[in-house]
């Protein structure tokens, strides 16, 4: 161990403990903890995301005894002027997959090469890296199945312990910006000890039942811990160190691997961020003035289906919305109203606390049908039936929709067939379902990959 200070580049990874890449960064000397506001990742970030990075942000900063040292700028040039500062010649960090953090690492790394400045790349935010499973072909992976069955093999069983750390002091930071007014008013507590204490709470009182309750919305039957993933103040790893082989851990840990091959197909291919990754699948979507007003409506949670309108009206409450009525919003959003399902990608990343590029824009690809393991696109989800499934009680409709509430178990799905008609201060359909459903079936069986 040099007495040389060490600079750890904090990203994805707002924790201390089970960071690998920091315990690493420890073993060659003090170190001296960084975080670098860069425009080109906080601009076009939500407010809602942003405002939860802030606080995370702090919460690192108070678990350091004020220590962080936050600079705005192009990291390079902040890296370079820390390093100049404290006498530094390597800089330390956990390895990013993303398609402009993958990028932005290599660029910064041969910037400070040419000035005398080594950087360290190490671990991941996954329970296993991108790259890193090939199939007997020597080839990445596309289908999830075969991921998961090798994937399983791969997992550490124990996350990385980190060690005593002597931290550099006294040097001078900007403030950690004030929160963003988010556009949704109840977002997740954030932080290290709020990762954990929704943990707890999903061990002691839902995993046991995760994979009968997982699906319905109006049940608090999902970890919620995707935002905690997302910045990392909890890893993968910690999770499944604390969980065992019943089948709701199981199909919890299942889940964990879906994040995984969403990170992998991204890494392999990152161009299917914004375009479609199986390309003979795309259809025509309508990108017209109508389609716009459609969209709108679909935004603000008026297409006069309970099930649609209440997620989208969790979205701007919470900045999160349940996974199963993800799938729907989705589905109503690019088969009933034919338009882009990037529209909507773009949508869910502006609102959501949890947006995850790999995640988000790949399960919008699955709906679609131009993603992996897609969707078949004859599978278009009734939002009626899919609501009187996943909420049969109408508890989430009733939570969301208050001007719904008063309807019975039955009819509250579709408000029309109350006896007494749906309220007047509730929409009309924007579509009738099954003729979207027509209409998506007729453009699939003319789209230019079937030909």
């Amino acid at each position: 161990m040099s007495d040389a200070p060490v600079l750890f580049w904090f990203r994805r990874d707002l924790r201390i403990q089970a960071n690998e890449a920091l315990e690493l960064a420890a073993a060659m000397g003090p170190i001296l903890p960084v975080f670098v506001l860069d425009d080109a990742l906080t601009g076009p970030a939500g407010a809602n995301r942003l405002a939860f990075m802030y606080a995370s942000l702090r919460d690192l900063d108070e678990s350091l005894d004020g220590r962080l040292v936050v600079r705005s700028g192009c990291p390079e040039d902040v890296l370079h002027q820390l390093a100049d500062e404290v006498d530094a010649t390597q800089i330390w960090a956990t390895a990013d997959y993303g398609p402009y953090g993958h990028r932005r690492d290599t660029l910064v790394g041969e910037s400070l090469a040419a000035r005398g400045i080594s950087t360290h790349y190490r671990s991941s935010n996954y329970a296993v890296a991108p790259g890193t499973l090939l199939s007997k072909s020597g080839t990445p992976y596309k289908v999830f199945t075969p991921f998961y069955k090798l994937w399983l093999t791969k997992l550490f069983t124990e996350s990385a312990q980190t060690g005593p750390i002597t931290w550099v002091d006294g040097v001078a930071s900007e403030l950690i910006p004030t929160d963003p007014a988010p556009t949704a008013p109840d977002l997740p507590p954030a932080g290290q000890n709020a990762a954990w204490d929704r943990f707890a709470q999903f061990k002691d009182k839902i995993v046991n039942y995760y994979d009968e309750t997982r699906n319905f919305p109006g049940t608090d039957g999902t970890s919620r811990l995707s935002p905690y993933l997302k910045w990392g103040t909890i890893h993968p790893h910690q999770l499944i160190d604390h969980l065992g082989d019943s089948p709701g851990e199981r199909s919890f840990i299942r889940q964990l691997c879906w994040r995984d091959f969403y990170a992998e197909i991204l890494f392999n291919r990152p161009d299917s961020a914004r375009s479609a990754y199986v390309e003979k699948n795309v259809v025509r979507s309508d990108t017209d003035a109508a389609a716009a007003e459609r969209f709108g409506l679909w935004c603000e949670g008026k297409t006069g289906y309970p099930i649609v309108d209440a997620g989208m009206r969790q979205l701007h409450t919470q900045g999160w919305m349940h996974n199963r009525v993800r799938m729907i919003t989705a589905s109503f959003l690019i088969k009933d109203l034919h338009l882009p399902w990037w529209w909507g990608a773009r949508y869910f990343m502006e609102h959501l606390v949890d947006g995850d590029l790999a995640s988000n824009n790949h399960g919008w690809q699955w709906v679609a049908g131009t993603g992996t393991d897609a969707s078949p696109y004859y599978r278009v989800f009734n939002p009626t039936t899919q609501s009187a499934k996943f909420d049969p009680a109408g508890d989430y409709l009733r939570q969301w929709l208050p001007e719904l509430a008063h309807l019975g178990k039955k009819t509250i799905h579709d408000p029309s067939t109350d006896p007494n008609g749906a309220p007047a201060n509730y929409p009309a359909p924007i579509v009738n379902h099954a003729e979207a459903r027509r209409e998506a079936l007729a453009r699939y069986e003319q789209r230019p990959g079937k030909r």
